[in-house]
């Protein structure tokens, strides 16, 4: 019984002469893909480095190029800033020219008094602006009115302590004070421009005559004293050229005057300097 189990499990696959067999052509398949390997490795390495050798050759190209265009840059610049202008140097500090920071103004609460006279002080500056844009505004002459030939009109004028009494005549610009020329009477140019200012105003100076006859006070208060005395007559020539002349103060009797002096001081304010010892 034992040699018959023997001989039916051997099977004929598994005998030694079998197992020499395929040995043989195991070791010339792991040979052949050995050789094979060996074949292989030779050429990835000199392909990988020359691969190597190319990129690091392609990189130092890029870099010296790279070097080269920014030395010619900088030499550029350089050239065009020994070009340039200098600029002028300002006497001013640094800082000078920046303008300073506003800070903001903290808001203050107001109370109905102080609302009540900021609001009065913009209506009085409201008004003086309105008033000062109607001085400066051009206002229309009217034709001067043609005199009857006997016609006369009378007026006073006073200034300080002068007293002026005007008389008005249809003719062609004269005037005469005190039976004297007005040049000879008011040497200065300003006194006579102060007595023709009515009839400029008003274009009356070369359509009348004008005979005045004035005392009192100095030079200045009497040619103060014409000119009042001018334009009221004037009025009375042609009542439209009241608001013209009340416009520019003509009409107005100038009160000022020299105050007098007073007992126990050298004038009327002035007093002796005082000493104590």
């Amino acid at each position: 019984m034992s040699e018959e189990e023997n001989t039916e499990d051997v099977t004929p696959e598994e005998t030694p002469e079998a197992a020499a067999e395929e040995t043989p052509a195991a070791e010339e398949v792991v040979e052949e893909t050995a050789e094979v390997e060996v074949e292989e490795t030779p050429e990835a390495e000199e392909v990988v480095v020359e691969g190597e050798v190319e990129g690091a050759e392609g990189v130092g190209e890029v870099e010296v190029e790279e070097a080269a265009t920014e030395t010619a840059e900088e030499a550029v610049a350089e050239e065009e800033a020994e070009a340039a202008p200098a600029a002028p140097k300002s006497d001013l500090p640094p800082g000078a020219d920046l303008e300073p920071l506003a800070e903001p103004e903290p808001e203050v609460e107001l109370t109905a008094e102080e609302l009540a006279a900021r609001e009065a002080e913009e209506e009085e500056r409201a008004a003086r602006e309105a008033a000062e844009a109607e001085e400066d505004a051009p206002v229309a002459k009217p034709a001067p009115v043609a005199l009857a030939k006997d016609a006369r009109f009378i007026a006073t004028g006073k200034r300080k302590r002068s007293v002026a009494r005007v008389i008005i005549l249809p003719g062609d610009g004269t005037i005469t004070i005190n039976d004297r020329e007005i040049d000879e009477y008011f040497p200065r140019a300003r006194h006579r421009t102060v007595v023709n200012s009515p009839l400029l105003a008003t274009g009356y100076e070369s359509n009348v005559n004008v005979k005045i006859r004035v005392h009192g006070g100095g030079i200045s208060g009497q040619a103060g004293a014409v000119r009042h005395g001018i334009a009221r007559a004037l009025t009375e020539v042609d009542p439209e050229l009241r608001p013209e002349l009340k416009r520019r103060g003509f009409l107005t009797r100038d009160a000022r005057a020299k105050e007098r002096r007073k007992a126990g001081l050298k004038k009327a304010r002035k007093r002796p300097q005082f000493s104590k010892r």
